[in-house]
């Protein structure tokens, strides 16, 4: 009824003031004015005695006794063109209370200036303050979309957010652990994109932390991330493939985060992953700290203002502050304070608990001088609890921070007014905690000089550009007629803009003297994190039609970022801008060589790669398998990345791309063709045969489950993979029967002295010469010299301590039995270790044992394999029908479990591999040549012998 009322009296004060108009008494909501009002000559709209430009929005002031109307927004809007070209506007109100959020209290409360109802301090849930958030992000597309800004036109603003999940999480000291509570505090933030998880953690009091833990519900550890050593309180990093089990533990909330630092002040903080709405609208961040040492204390607030009012909506996320007691449901009040330099500006109260120790709150109506520390991060917010003993925790506020990069593409298509010239323009920012903003801009093929580079918001009305700064003095011309660049910082963004900046509201634009208005422009964009560090590294190339041979003069532009990694893999990213729609179903990217040559056709495959991945106007993927040829065009700066449409298949946009490399030998991750089988594959049986996907990385490689290695952190370990869980088991070396033993530095395990270590010396020196004895154990593919003894390695379980392999002499055959345990004449053997083969008689208990009770060893499993029978630790070449025995795959059986792999083949150097009959890996064509000419050698040797 109040609403109604208040609509009421608003529509009869409305038409005492415009007189003339046609207007019936209105009924909700309200109508907009049907005579356009033209005040003056001017284009724009006329209320309530004001006049108002087009595009532009306000709350109706109906004076006292009514005041500001703060349900209603009104908004003037371009309507039709007279005779002579002059556009009218046209009021357009709408009533905003219909779109407020319910409640979740029984008694909600109006508070001033506010429109919606909300809950008293202290009563409010996550879920209210997830709304509130979430009513300030949905923004009205007629109010926020320009009639000729073509960024709001495309598709791409919304389809990338809903494909996303945003999570985050804070992290604090570790409770019940050995280690004393940490001071430090981190703030995790989540990205999820299909099965990738990238994650931006900042941290505050504590040193840089030297690994990042996930831990699944269980408690076990899920993946690892290893922190590169910075400068920087920033650590940004991504996991790949995520299996569904974890996928759901992750929606469910279940999944824990850990950071753990390896100096002399080992510190581990961690905090539960965590979905939250207001990361969407979130634009200023703050981590809040105790003073206090070892205080276990932390909390992170989300902040963002108002888009019309100069309000600072703010959730607090708190741990430790509320101590554990015997009822942790039980509120406890505290006061959320906003300082500069430690002068108490606001405060407000609020009620929270040791279980639900989150709230959302709102400042309203920010003064200039607040606003403007705001903009430089010197305020500060403060939680603090009452009594006799008070607990605090603050942070300095700033703009967000995170690891995704704050770029855009411009374009003449972009323009204002648009055109198609084939120039390009590429801007990469940096937002700092004090308020000072970054730019590095760079033009290319325009038609002519510039005379403006403006970062603006978008236009009110089309005569009228809303330019916020000017960084013209910084540009210069560089390189060739129509290029430049422009270098520099805006020292002073205001709170506003920065708000705008990080919700893409911003824009960049280039003005020349032949195009007063603009000949670029472009939307300055977030760009998540993807993974690739190229970004933080360099600039993109920029991507224009003039580049193409002959020149394209067409409306698009875009940006790349290219690197090749250790393994000689090409990764790439690609942006593009001012495409038509009707060009976005139908984008290639293709990586040329021989740039020097200019256009080349569709015939020249040998040097042209297509590039797949390709999706409206983003694109990213890795190329695996690069010639040599390319990766020495892309070394000397003679390839680059093109962009086709079907408007211009053999090139749009194109750019110059040069990416240093040492890949003298092509791809490192070269795949030779097999149809058969997978590198490694395991199998149960023959019509039992599937890819595993489970695979582990460690130390920066990914290895296939049930795989062994030796780590490369200590060659006296040996690992192995288990459905992407890594098992690292210590060599256990056996009891020696020789009184005297040393410990030799490239062994792991002691030897005996004297004569039998002269002796084992000379047999490896022998193995080394010959390479012909010695004994090669599969299990833990290691080389054993004559007469040595060593517990074989047995994935998935380790060194099996129950079995000793002697190495029989020059014959090269590995001799395994199982250990024999002296019989007990106990009733209850136990087995005081688990890794312990035999089991012994405790102290107390000795009665004699049955006959059944003899075994100590376990007894093991066979495995059945088609229609055979195998022992326990025996190898052998499968039988599949069909295709036979298959000599390049060995299988062996592990307790009852089948396991095969394929062997493995050295690396090849050559270009023209080739692949004898009967034999399991390719070789070089000179390598085999070579082999040759010594085995007819070898064989004319013997003939002169005899």
């Amino acid at each position: 009824m109040e609403a109604t009322r208040a609509l009421w009296i608003l529509s009869c004060v409305w038409i005492s003031w415009v007189q003339g108009s046609r207007l019936k008494t209105p009924a909700l909501p309200i109508q907009p004015e049907r005579d356009p009002m033209i005040s003056k000559g001017l284009s724009g709209c006329s209320f309530g005695g004001r006049y108002y430009s087009l595009e532009d929005t306000w709350h109706p002031d109906l004076g006292e006794p009514f005041g500001v109307m703060h349900c209603v927004m009104c908004h003037c809007e371009p309507q039709q063109r007279s005779r002579r070209g002059k556009v009218f506007g046209k009021v357009s109100c709408r009533n905003m209370k219909q779109d407020c959020p319910e409640p979740t209290c029984d008694d909600p409360i109006l508070l001033p200036g506010h429109c919606c109802k909300t809950c008293p301090k202290g009563d409010s849930e996550r879920k209210e303050a997830e709304s509130l958030f979430e009513f300030f992000q949905e923004k009205d597309d007629d109010l926020h979309k320009s009639y000729n800004d073509r960024s709001y036109i495309t598709s791409e603003d919304m389809s990338s957010r809903d494909s996303k999940t945003e999570f985050v999480a804070l992290l604090t000291s570790v409770r019940d652990s050995w280690l004393p509570s940490s001071s430090g505090v981190a703030r995790a933030r989540f990205t999820l994109t299909k099965t990738s998880l990238t994650f931006s953690i900042t941290y505050q009091r504590m040193n840089r932390p030297s690994v990042i833990s996930f831990l699944d519900s269980d408690g076990n550890t899920a993946f690892e991330f290893k922190v590169p050593r910075t400068d920087t309180n920033m650590i940004c990093g991504v996991w790949k493939n995520l299996p569904k089990s974890h996928l759901r533990q992750l929606e469910a909330e279940q999944l824990i985060v850990s950071m753990a630092t390896e100096d002399n002040r080992k510190e581990e903080l961690e905090g539960k992953i965590i979905k939250h709405r207001a990361l969407f609208a979130e634009t200023f961040n703050a981590i809040l700290t105790s003073e206090e040492m070892h205080s276990g204390m932390g909390g992170i607030a989300m902040l963002t203002l108002s888009d019309t009012e100069n309000n600072l909506h703010f959730i607090l996320i708190v741990q430790g502050l509320i101590q554990h007691a015997e009822k942790p449901s039980v509120k406890v009040p505290v006061r959320v304070k906003l300082l500069y330099r430690q002068h108490l500006l606001r405060e407000i109260r609020a009620n929270i608990s040791a279980e639900d120790s989150d709230f959302a709150e709102v400042l309203s109506d920010l003064n200039s001088r607040e606003l403007f520390w705001l903009s430089r991060g010197q305020l500060q917010i403060a939680v603090e609890t009452e009594g006799q003993n008070p607990r605090q925790i603050s942070g300095h506020i700033s703009g967000k921070t995170s690891c995704d990069t704050l770029q855009s593409v411009m374009s003449s298509g972009s323009a204002l007014t648009p055109v198609k010239t084939g120039g390009v323009g590429s801007a990469v920012f940096t937002l700092h905690q004090n308020g000072s903003l970054d730019y590095q801009v760079l033009v290319a093929g325009l038609t002519s000089a510039v005379v403006g580079v403006t970062i603006e918001m978008k236009p009110r009305r089309r005569s009228k550009r809303s330019v916020l700064y000017d960084i013209t003095a910084d540009y210069s011309p560089a390189g060739e007629k129509g290029s430049g660049r422009a270098m520099g910082a805006c020292g002073r963004v205001e709170a506003r803009h920065i708000h705008m900046l990080l919700q893409n509201e911003l824009f960049i634009n280039i003005a020349t003297s032949e195009h007063l208005e603009g000949e670029l422009r472009g939307q300055i964009r977030i760009l998540p994190y993807n993974g690739l560090d190229a970004r933080r590294h360099q600039l993109p190339v920029p991507l224009a039609g003039h580049f193409v041979s002959p020149p394209v003069r067409t409306g698009a532009g875009g940006h790349a970022w290219i690197s090749v990694d250790e393994q000689c893999h090409l990764h790439y990213e690609i942006i593009v801008n001012g495409l038509s729609k009707s060009d976005d179903a139908s984008i290639n990217a293709h990586l040329h060589g021989l740039a020097e040559i200019g256009e080349m056709d569709d015939s020249a495959t040998n040097h042209k790669r297509l590039l797949t991945g390709f999706y409206g106007q983003q694109a990213q993927g890795v190329l695996k398998d690069l010639s040599l040829e390319l990766l020495r065009h892309l070394d000397e700066g003679t390839a680059y990345i093109q962009v086709s449409t079907k408007m211009n298949p053999k090139g749009e946009v194109r750019g110059l791309i040069h990416v240093p490399n040492s890949c003298e030998f092509g791809s490192r991750g070269e795949v030779v063709e097999e149809v058969e089988f997978d590198d490694l594959v395991f199998v149960r049986d023959p019509a039992e045969v599937k890819k595993d996907p489970h695979t582990c990385f460690f130390e920066g490689e990914d290895h296939a489950h049930g795989s062994q290695w030796t780590p490369q952190y200590n060659n006296c370990f040996s690992c192995t993979c288990q459905k992407k869980t890594v098992i690292c088991d210590p060599v256990i070396c056996p009891v020696l029967s020789c009184p005297h033993t040393i410990q030799p530095e490239d062994q792991c395990c002691p030897v005996c002295d004297e004569k039998k270590e002269a002796k084992e010396k000379a047999l490896v020196e022998k193995v080394d010469q010959s390479n012909q004895e010695g004994c090669y154990f599969e299990g833990d593919q290691k080389m054993h010299a004559p007469g040595t003894t060593w517990h074989p390695f047995v994935p998935p379980f380790g060194y099996i301590k129950c079995a000793v392999c002697t190495c029989k002499g020059s014959t090269g055959e590995v001799h395994c039995e199982k250990v024999t345990c002296p019989a007990l004449t106990c009733s209850r053997p136990i087995r005081r270790n688990p890794s312990d083969c035999c089991k012994e008689c405790p102290v107390e208990d000795t009665p004699p044992l049955d006959d059944d009770e003899m075994m100590q060893a376990d007894g093991t499993r066979l495995c059945k394999f088609g229609k055979n029978y195998y022992q326990n630790s025996e190898y052998w070449h499968p039988s599949v029908p069909l295709v036979g025995e298959m000599k390049c795959i060995t299988c062996w059986c592990d307790h009852g479990v089948t396991k095969c792999q394929r062997k493995q083949c050295p690396l090849l150097s050559c270009n023209n591999p080739i692949r004898r009959e009967g034999k399991c890996c390719p070789e070089c064509i000179e390598d085999f040549m070579e082999k040759e000419e010594m085995l007819k050698m070898a064989e004319k040797k013997k003939s002169w012998r005899h």
